[in-house]
Order: C-alpha cells, then structure tokens, then sequence
C-alpha cells in the first residue's frame, strides 16, 4: 500500500453528467424555486412509486415536517429507536413532544415489534400518537406487520429511510413494498447527503399516498405561505392582484435549491446501478467472513438490503477500528445509542434501559460502502479484519 491509499466508509460518485447538468442549472434563470425541483420531485416518486413527493433542504427537515403535517404537538409522545442518528429523535424535541425509545432487534438492528408493543401497551390509548421506525443501515422495516399494530393503537408511521432508497421487503401477499412508496407508512422521510445513495451535497424528500399530508408538506416547507385556497377577508379583496399569498401557518424555510435538486436528478438516473454495487459488496464481505468470529446484520429472504452500511460486530470493536486506521482504512461507528448521549440523559435515560442497543453499539463497526470501492480495495479491508479477528 503507498501513502495515498486511503478508504473512507463512505463516498460520493460525482460523474460528469452530474457536474454538466449543475453548470446547466447555474447558467439557468432559477437557481431556487424553479423547475428542477418539480422534475426530480416527479422522477422520484416514481422511483419509490408513491404518489407524491415534496423535496426539502435535508433529510431532518422531512422528518421535523412530517411530524408537524400529522399534527404532532407539543406534549405530545412518539417513539423511535435509539440506533439511528439523533435526527430521528431531535425532530420530535423540536415541537416540544416526549420522545421515548423501544429496543432493537439484536439481528436486523431495527426496531423490535416486541418492544414496541411492551412499551406501547403498557400505557393507557392515546398516549403516544407517532412511531419512526428507521431502515437502519438499508434494511427495509415491515411497515406491513407495523401498520397493523399502529391502527391497533392509532398510531401515526413516519418512516425514516434516509438510509434505504430502492430497499424494499416481500408483504404478506407475495408483493414487493419499496421504502417510501406509502402503502404502509403515512409518510417517508429521505435523506440526499454525500455518503448516501443520492448525493446531493444536502437535500431531503418526503413520500406519501395522502393527498392532504402532501399539501401542508408543501405549505410547511416555505414558511406556511401559499395561493391556494386563500382566505381572503380584507374589505379591499378585490384590489389584489397576482402578488397576494397568504401565510395560513407557521411554517419554516426548509426549501432545497435548483441546483441541489439538479444534482439529485441526475443521481437519481444511476440509484439502481449504485444499490446493484452495493448488493455485490456486501454479498463478498458476507461469503468472506462467513465461519470467523464476526457477526452481520441478518438477511431475509424476500428483502432487499439498500445497504447504505455495512455493519459488523466483533468483540475487540476499539482495537479492531484503531488497527484498520493504521493501514488507512477508515471505518465508522453507527451508531451512540440516543439514549446515552448527555441531552437525552437529562430526560432520565440511562446505561441499561435498552440492553440490545448498548450491546450492539459495543461491538459494531461500519465497513467501506459505497459503489466506487474497487475489488482491490474491498480485498485488502478483507484481508486486515480477517488478521485483526484471527490475532
């Protein structure tokens, strides 16, 4: 290996289609609020196949909106997963709402069902109102066998499938349900950073099937204001003209640029390729390992694992993640569980309240992803766990 080899977990793939198609843009008249965004809001609802998409400046704005659009308030309580980045839990602590946290399932690293319907049920009706499962590391949440509990107990789903565009998992009657395309969840949240499937620089996107989610989804992104359905009552109505908009609600600026939603776009046009990348990638890392003392996220026959991670656990994390800096192969932890970082801490969480994701996190290590790693390189990250692992 010479000075310059060097693998991160993760990397942007910016071709030059992607870098004309910004150029084009920036020499277009709009730089925001223009067509680029309804065109790759359009590109990627049929991507996810749900009805509509509403793009936004990253993927904790389509969160924080989502819960806002269901009508989340303060006081109110959701629940969420302690592995996952803290987004998934500070958007409900940006409404002022108690957030509380059901375990893993120590194979898939989702959400447990389990817990969740401890926790749940352990409660009085009505006490919670929202739940966000997340596709940890790619891998698609039932949200079949989750929607059937949420109207148990009428309960709201926001998916957070940051990680997990072009993911999908088998239902119950043979048919394959991609992330996002909102036949189980109430809405889905996705995320457009540089390490993830579609690369944006920032940039986020919303999927639902309900067509009236979808309209405060678009009025909430830029700021509450709209023309639609006005309600004029000033005595001089008739004298406005074409300028007249109406702020309805409190709303936020989480619009995303022409330029970012261009880049998107043309991401877009290349996801399958990356997620057939990723399939590869992971499928070696899994017959390499296979009999060492290594344990993987689980598989399931009829899902597809977008893989924006590839996750292991080991015994010796610490030592095998300093060892693989030293022969620059620089891998990353995903993730601090929530619950015992200080901010949460304050609210009462504490060491033991969820035994599966303080075990995991002790032990797990992300592997290089991303479509561009060479099979030189996957081989050499290979070869120096296999030497780390086998002493």
């Amino acid at each position: 290996m010479t000075d310059s080899f060097h693998i991160p977990y993760g990397k942007q793939h910016i071709t030059q289609d992607d870098i004309d198609v910004v150029v084009e843009t920036l020499k277009a008249d709009f730089l925001t609020q223009g067509p680029r965004i309804g065109e790759f809001e359009k590109n990627f609802a049929k991507y996810v196949g749900a009805k509509y998409a509403v793009a936004v400046s990253n993927g904790t704005a389509a969160l924080h909106l989502s819960l806002l659009a269901f009508g989340i308030e303060p006081g109110d309580r959701i629940i969420t997963t302690p592995i996952t980045f803290a987004a998934s839990a500070n958007v409900g602590k940006y409404i002022g709402t108690e957030v509380y946290f059901a375990d893993i399932d120590p194979d898939t690293y989702t959400i447990s069902l389990i817990e969740l319907e401890k926790l749940v049920e352990a409660r009085s009706e009505g006490f919670f109102k929202a739940i966000v499962p997340v596709d940890f590391a790619g891998f698609p949440v039932n949200t079949e066998e989750l929607r059937a509990f949420a109207d148990k107990h009428n309960l709201k789903i926001l998916e957070d499938a940051c990680h997990a565009p072009g993911g999908y998992f088998t239902d119950s009657k043979g048919e394959k349900q991609l992330c996002g395309n909102g036949n189980y969840a109430d809405a889905t949240a996705f995320s457009f950073h540089p390490v993830k499937h579609i690369a944006a620089g920032e940039g986020g996107m919303i999927t639902t099937n309900d067509e009236e989610l979808y309209k405060k989804f678009l009025m909430l992104r830029t700021h509450g204001i709209t023309k639609e359905n006005m309600k004029i009552d000033m005595v001089d109505a008739d004298q406005q003209g074409s300028w007249y908009y109406e702020m309805q609600e409190l709303g936020y600026n989480y619009r995303i640029t022409d330029i970012q939603a261009a880049l998107a776009n043309s991401q877009l046009t290349k996801a399958d390729a990356g997620i057939a990348r990723r399939q590869e990638i992971a499928n070696k890392y899994r017959a390499a390992f296979e009999g060492e003392k290594i344990k993987m996220q689980k598989v399931v026959e009829g899902n597809l694992n977008a893989h924006h991670l590839f996750v292991i656990e080991v015994d010796n994390r610490k030592g095998l993640y300093d060892f693989l800096r030293t022969q620059n192969i620089f891998c990353q932890i995903h993730y601090i569980p929530i619950h015992l970082l200080p901010y949460y801490k304050k609210f009462g969480w504490k060491e033991g309240d969820f035994p599966n994701s303080e075990n995991y996190y002790k032990r797990c290590i992300s592997l290089p992803m991303f479509p561009t790693l060479t099979e030189e390189e996957q081989d050499v990250v290979i070869e120096k766990v296999k030497e780390f692992i086998r002493g």
